[in-house]
């Protein structure tokens, strides 16, 4: 089985910075965790290390990773595998990261240069892209219904052995 190394979490909310109406736009942000992978990995293994990793127990909602969590984002855990992903291309992924970020108006410089700096950056910068795709509310756990959007998207980098775990939503 394929390990993967946790190197370090990048955090980018969005209540951070002044926006010209002063909203902040509700409860909105992005959440990477970036793993190192051994050389000559396949997808399918990656996938599946990061399905499997501690890290992934995470409900996205505050109460962050938990070692025997039974949660992911809006999904129980169980309901999340290696299927539930889809190659997306790098043009496709950043389009729908910036029409997300951008639903309610522009957004100020300082949240721009915060986005470039991590998830353009992570999007730009990967091999191969995948996408989780909507599980149904079948898969949601009991209060799964929480995040009003959920993206998330697995970039691989084979450059740098970085996996990151890409994660944007409301709550």
């Amino acid at each position: 089985m394929t390990e993967l190394a946790f190197i370090e979490r990048s955090f980018v909310n969005f209540r951070d910075h002044s926006f010209p109406d002063g909203s902040g736009h509700g409860f909105r942000w992005v959440d990477l965790k970036s793993f190192r992978f051994p050389r000559d990995c396949r997808d399918p293994e990656l996938l599946t290390a990061v399905v499997t990793h501690e890290e992934f127990r995470d409900d996205y909602a505050g109460g962050g990773v938990g070692p025997d969590g039974l949660r992911h984002g809006p999904y129980w855990l169980g309901a999340v595998s290696l299927d539930g992903y889809q190659p997306v291309s790098r043009d496709k992924a950043a389009l729908v990261l910036k029409e997300w970020a951008n639903q309610y108006g522009s957004l100020p410089g300082s949240l721009e240069d915060a986005l470039d700096a991590t998830l353009r950056m992570t999007v730009s910068s990967a091999s191969r892209l995948y996408c989780l795709r909507d599980l149904g509310s079948g898969a949601f756990h009991d209060w799964g219904g929480v995040h009003g959007d959920f993206h998330e998207f697995v970039a691989i980098d084979d450059n740098r052995q970085v996996l990151t775990l890409l994660v944007a939503a409301d709550d």
